[in-house]
């Protein structure tokens, strides 16, 4: 008769042979990828990461988006009725998500992935189908609370009965996944707080910055100067930088109103707003509130070419995001650029930039307009608060500690699976 230790080392040695060297790794992206802005980011330097360590990933997602370069893409097929569609908050949304359904599984039969990787919450759905079907683990990107954002984005009203409803299909995909990874500890909190997810379920894993890419220094006074030009910003003003998405709950207003009191209050500021969508719409809302003189939109800007290009001239950079529960991965990028930042308080802001960061309480834009006149006036104080903040990224904000850290969630899932697998056939 086996003892208890005979038993448990030809277990340990089957692991050890089943768990393969690389895994193949089954991303499901509910969105237009490729495009240039923070969760995109997430996603690209979260493949590249897993890459670096040998893993193989493909990218299943919409029709829509820019291919990168070196990440493997399958897009659905585009919907007939509506093939310039800008994906966003409709109704159509639904079909999209049905073709991708259909993509998701098609490919992953096909291909038949260790491990299902959904990114945000119809992803973690369409991935949990995928990966109850072929008996692997799911892990579920979390960027924020699905009802939360749909509050920040005026969808529904917390005291509608489609919110209630839309709480309880949150619930049920939060239920789904073999372990969540959170872009900051405050969504862990919200996880477990709001929706019952057990903490051993969850593992923070921040957005993160590319320090190489991102960094000081990376353009010449020469540089600078021909890009002032370039937009029309005078050689003698001081510059506040912006990078990420155009919208409400992104605080864009906020800017322009903040640019209009600077303006009125004689301070020599220019505004350098980078992104988009609805450039447009916030070109003429700078012209009705007489600051499209002292603000320049550049619309979406080329993550990987010009950004950093850009981000550069700023003297200092801002983030007047309202989100309790969404990462605002544009921080990390000031960060590591040794920007100072000026951020409405929020939790997610305070998790980044910690005692390095200004603050304003959110809404506030006296407030906001008074600490971007303060920090300019002291050019001492925001070096040392660029300093710190581009040390801070450095230590805790590195996507080659993510990779790892993504690394070690995968081969504890797969090898679970794994034993769970070798027990049914005893």
């Amino acid at each position: 008769m086996a003892t208890s230790q005979e038993t448990a080392t030809p277990s340990a040695q089957v692991l050890a042979a089943t768990r393969p060297a690389s895994l193949r790794v089954l991303m499901v992206a509910p969105t237009s990828f490729f495009g240039h802005y923070g969760g995109h980011i997430r996603i690209v330097e979260e493949v590249r990461a897993l890459q670096a360590l040998g893993h193989e990933v493909t990218v299943v997602t919409y029709y829509k988006g820019e291919d990168v370069d070196g990440v493997r893409i399958v897009r659905t097929r585009r919907l007939p009725w509506r093939a310039d569609y800008e994906v966003g908050s409709s109704r159509h949304k639904l079909a999209f998500d049905l073709y991708l359904l259909w993509r998701v599984l098609r490919f992953g039969f096909q291909w038949r992935p260790h491990l299902v990787h959904g990114h945000m919450h119809e992803g973690a759905l369409i991935g949990g189908l995928l990966a109850r079907l072929l008996r692997v683990p799911l892990v579920f990107d979390f960027q924020g609370s699905l009802t939360g954002e749909m509050l920040d984005h005026g969808f529904v009203r917390r005291d509608s009965p489609a919110f209630r409803g839309w709480s309880a299909l949150e619930r049920f995909i939060c239920r789904l996944p073999d372990t969540i990874l959170t872009s900051s500890v405050q969504a862990g909190e919200l996880l477990r707080n709001q929706f019952g997810v057990a903490g051993e379920r969850i593992a923070a894993l921040p957005d993160c910055a590319d320090l190489n890419h991102f960094a000081p220094g990376v353009a010449s006074p020469e540089a600078h100067a021909d890009l002032r030009r370039r937009f029309g910003i005078p050689a003698d003003r001081h510059i506040v930088a912006y990078l990420g998405l155009l919208a409400e709950y992104q605080g864009t207003e906020h800017l322009l109103q903040a640019a209009a009191r600077l303006k009125a209050s004689g301070d020599d500021v220019h505004f350098l707003i980078m992104g988009y969508p609805k450039v447009d719409y916030y070109r003429t809302l700078a012209r009705q509130m007489e600051v499209d003189d002292h603000v320049t939109f550049t619309g979406r800007v080329d993550y990987y070419r010009h950004a950093p290009l850009y981000l550069s001239l700023g003297d200092v950079a801002v983030s007047p995001k309202f989100s309790a529960t969404e990462g605002s991965g544009k921080v990390l990028n000031y960060m590591a650029m040794g920007q100072p930042v000026v951020a409405y308080d929020t939790p997610v802001h305070r998790e980044y930039l910690g005692d390095a960061g200004v603050y304003v309480p959110p809404g506030d834009v006296d407030a906001f307009a008074g600490a971007i006149r303060e920090l300019l006036a002291d050019r001492a104080r925001r070096q040392e608060l660029g300093r710190a903040l581009r040390q801070r990224a450095a230590s805790y904000y590195s996507w080659d500690v993510a990779g790892r850290r993504i690394d070690a969630v995968y081969r504890r899932l797969v090898q679970q699976q794994s034993s769970l697998r070798n027990r049914e056939t005893v």
